[in-house]
């Protein structure tokens, strides 16, 4: 077998029985691979696999499911394609329709233009809050401020999706500086470009910032907006990090299916964890790959490992308070020393989004979850098991 063939396999996607096996010959006499899967597909299949080969009924159920567009889309049809074929091709994106057995050679060459992995390689960090007040948005900065510090990708991408919190680009003190929110945001024919997008937005340290506008009668971002910011982030690589707070809609059920990890963060009160139940089980109809922050401090002694516990999620980081951080909040600046809560959470966010990304599989980015540094006994706050069990209930 050549090194081409080491690239990831092609993803099989035919129910029809005479046509998958005709493609796999096909696939054979190109010492090409292919990998039969069935729907639903996670974002990570969807997009990792060299070539996705699909039958009309596929592509429609994937169209459906919104997935988001990728090159290397072929639509395969048993004989002669008729018009519901490439129409379906269509609402896919499909870049070609190859009839079987006829167009074997226009399969071979597909095999071989699409060796490498894939594009689709960024990554999306969705930050939620349990309650009003959080700190969603603080922690959703942060991230972003440190994972541009960090270089995580060449470019970073804040985008707000909370569109009563106020604007993220009066957090981050860009309130004055020119450039486009979201309803002044031009979609043509459903797409945006990446570098186009970057360079129009306003910025600060190497983060992008996409905000909601204050003074609009719609402030919610449409869905085909955000679908579209997404695909142009998940197909230049960026790094992006959605600021939901307590938004619950269309707009963020795009933003939860769409992240490799979604972050709770909690105040760490009775309240709070009761506020973030339903929250959870929201997430988790979207997203499995939730984990929690538990920000201090605590006035009833609830010990951020048992509130994770009741929650059913893992305890990603326990936030100390961190003196003096609302009154620089408020004069528009975001501190981010060394040693602060803030940067170690927002730290601790980028090592399992990293890990979650070279991993495709749910269950191996579960692991990557459990496996994550844990907080030290340093960093709780005293236990009052009762009052976490009265959340519970």
């Amino acid at each position: 077998m050549n090194s081409e063939a080491a690239a990831p396999p092609a993803l099989l996607l035919v129910s029809e029985p005479r046509l998958r096996e005709e493609i796999r010959r096909i696939a054979a006499a190109a010492d090409r691979r292919v990998e039969d899967r069935a729907l639903p597909l996670g974002r990570h299949t969807w997009l990792g696999a060299s070539l996705v080969l699909l039958d009309s009924a596929a592509a429609r159920a994937c169209a459906a499911a919104r997935c988001i567009r990728r090159p290397g889309v072929v639509l395969v049809t048993e004989g002669e394609a008729g018009l519901l074929d490439w129409q379906t091709a269509t609402a896919i994106g499909a870049e070609q329709v190859i009839a079987l057995p006829e167009s074997a050679e226009a399969l071979i060459a597909a095999f071989a233009a699409y060796t490498q992995r894939g594009s689709g390689n960024g990554v999306v960090v969705a930050v939620a809050g349990a309650c009003g007040g959080a700190g969603a948005s603080t922690l959703a900065a942060a991230i972003a401020r440190t994972a541009a510090a960090h270089r995580c990708r060449e470019r970073t991408l804040l985008v707000d999706a909370a569109p009563f919190g106020g604007g993220l680009d009066l957090l981050l003190g860009l309130e004055q500086t020119p450039g486009p929110r979201w309803p002044d945001l031009a979609i043509e024919a459903g797409r945006v470009s990446a570098a186009a997008l970057h360079a129009a937005l306003p910025g600060v340290r190497g983060v992008t910032v996409l905000a909601c506008a204050r003074t609009t009668s719609e402030p919610v971002p449409p869905a085909p907006a955000i679908r579209a910011v997404l695909e142009a982030a998940h197909g230049s690589g960026d790094f992006l990090v959605a600021d939901l707070s307590t938004e619950r809609g269309p707009h963020t059920d795009q933003l939860l299916d769409a992240a490799d990890l979604v972050v709770l963060i909690t105040p760490a009160t009775l309240r709070a964890t009761a506020a973030a139940e339903p929250t959870v089980a929201h997430i988790r109809g979207r997203n499995p790959n939730v984990a929690l922050i538990v920000r201090g401090p605590s006035p009833g002694g609830l010990r951020a490992d048992d509130i994770a516990e009741a929650l059913g999620i893992p305890l990603l980081f326990a936030m100390r308070p961190q003196p003096g951080l609302a009154r620089r909040l408020e004069n528009g600046t975001l501190p981010l020393r060394r040693h602060d809560p803030l940067r170690r959470a927002a730290e601790r966010v980028l090592t399992v989004a990293a890990r979650s990304e070279v991993v495709p599989s749910t269950r191996r980015r579960e692991a990557a979850l459990a496996s994550a540094p844990k907080p030290t006994a340093a960093e709780h706050e005293p236990r009052d098991r009762r009052a976490v069990v009265g959340a519970r209930r």
